[in-house]
C-alpha cells in the first residue's frame, strides 16, 4: 500500500474541509466550541467538524494533541485508551493502532483502528495530524475489539495573529465504528464526544508547564 500517497491525500482533504464552509450544519455549540456536520463523501455516515479556541500557545496545544506512543493524548482524551506504533514510514508518516474504550454507557464496545498518520507543518505556523484507515500485516482484527475505520480525520492547530497564547483548533472526525450500532447512537455520540474533547484538551494544556 502506498502509505505516503494516502497520507498526503488526507492532509489535502482536511484543508479542503477547513476552507469550505458550505453545507455544514451546527449540531452542538458551547462557550468556545462549535461542532458541525455534513454527509461524508467517503462512507455512508457524517463528517463532523469541531472548531474552537484553546488558551495556550500552538506548541503547548500540539504537545497535548500529537499522535505518538506514550504521548499526552492517552492521558487526557477519554476516547484513546492505547496508542501503538506499528511502523514508521518516514519521519512524518507512521502507521499506528488506536484502541478506544467502551462508550455510550457500554452500548459502544471497545474498538481498535489502524491508520496511516501524517504530521504536517505549514508556512503560517499551523501544524496538523492527518489520519485514515489502512491495513497492516502486523495488525489483523483482534478478539475483544470491533475493528472500526477512520476516514479522513485529524486536527489542525492554527496560530492566532497577535494572540501568542491562544490557538485555534479544528478537529475532523468521520468514523465508521463498525459493528451493528443504530445510526441514532452514532449521531448522538460524536457531537457530545467532540465537545468533551475540547474541554479535556483545554484542561490538559492548562496543566502543562511552560514549554
Amino acid at each position: 500500500m502506498d502509505y505516503e500517497h494516502k497520507a498526503a491525500a488526507v492532509a489535502d482533504c482536511l484543508m479542503g474541509y477547513k476552507r469550505d464552509e458550505s453545507g455544514w450544519k451546527v449540531c452542538k455549540k458551547s462557550n468556545d466550541v462549535v461542532v458541525s456536520w455534513r454527509p461524508s463523501a467517503e462512507f455512508p455516515g457524517n463528517v463532523y467538524k469541531g472548531e474552537g479556541i484553546v488558551n495556550g500557545s500552538p506548541d503547548k496545544v500540539w504537545e497535548c494533541l500529537k499522535p505518538v506512543p506514550n504521548g499526552l493524548r492517552v492521558k487526557w482524551d477519554n476516547n484513546v485508551k492505547k496508542f501503538e506504533l506499528l511502523e514508521q514510514i518516514t519521519e512524518d508518516i507512521s502507521v499506528c493502532r488506536t484502541v478506544t474504550p467502551s462508550a455510550a454507557m457500554g452500548i459502544i464496545a471497545p474498538r481498535d483502528f489502524v491508520d496511516v498518520i501524517l504530521i504536517k507543518q505549514y508556512e503560517d505556523g499551523s501544524i496538523s495530524s492527518n489520519a485514515s484507515n489502512v491495513t497492516h500485516q502486523s495488525c489483523p482484527p483482534q478478539s475483544g475489539y470491533v475493528r472500526g475505520f477512520n476516514h479522513s480525520c485529524g486536527c489542525i492547530c492554527v496560530p492566532i495573529s497577535g494572540e501568542p497564547n491562544k490557538t485555534q483548533v479544528f478537529s475532523f472526525f468521520q468514523t465508521d465504528l463498525g459493528g451493528l450500532l443504530p445510526r441514532s447512537v452514532v449521531d448522538s455520540f460524536f457531537p457530545s464526544s467532540m465537545s468533551e474533547f475540547y474541554g479535556n484538551l483545554a484542561k490538559s494544556v492548562k496543566s502543562l508547564k511552560d514549554l
